[in-house]
């Protein structure tokens, strides 16, 4: 996997920057690269333009911004089986999604079932 540039310096800000100098950031920059105010140059202006939405994205949302000041844009190593997209920890076309814990799966996992698949197989017998 590519390394990612710091959120922090896609967006020209400092960490300790607050939602406001977030916001202003990303629409100057969200403004400069949108590939419709780049006609010439459409390719690179989009590749910029999702970098610095994935960054706000996930510096906006206080619990994604903690998870990316403590483990970076890789995100914790080997969490969630390292299965990218799969496990609980993800990156998607839109940017960083944090943790994506589902107490189902988790119960299901220990307890070799879980409430989710028991309900269809219910509904499944009553069709």
């Amino acid at each position: 996997m590519a390394e990612k540039r710091d959120y922090y310096e896609v967006l020209g800000v400092n960490k300790n920057a607050t939602d406001e100098e977030l916001k202003k950031a990303y629409r100057k920059l969200a403004k400069k690269y949108h590939p419709d105010a780049n006609p010439d140059n459409k390719k690179e202006a989009e590749a910029k333009f999702k970098e610095v939405n994935e960054a706000y994205e996930t510096l906006s949302d206080k619990q994604k911004r903690d998870m990316y000041d403590r483990f970076g844009a890789n995100g914790p190593q080997g969490f969630g089986g390292g299965n990218p997209g799969g496990g609980y920890y993800s990156y998607t076309s839109s940017g960083f999604d944090g943790f994506d814990i589902d107490l189902d799966d988790i119960v299901s996992s220990i307890f070799g079932g879980g409430r989710t698949r028991r309900r269809e197989r219910q509904t499944n017998r009553t069709k």
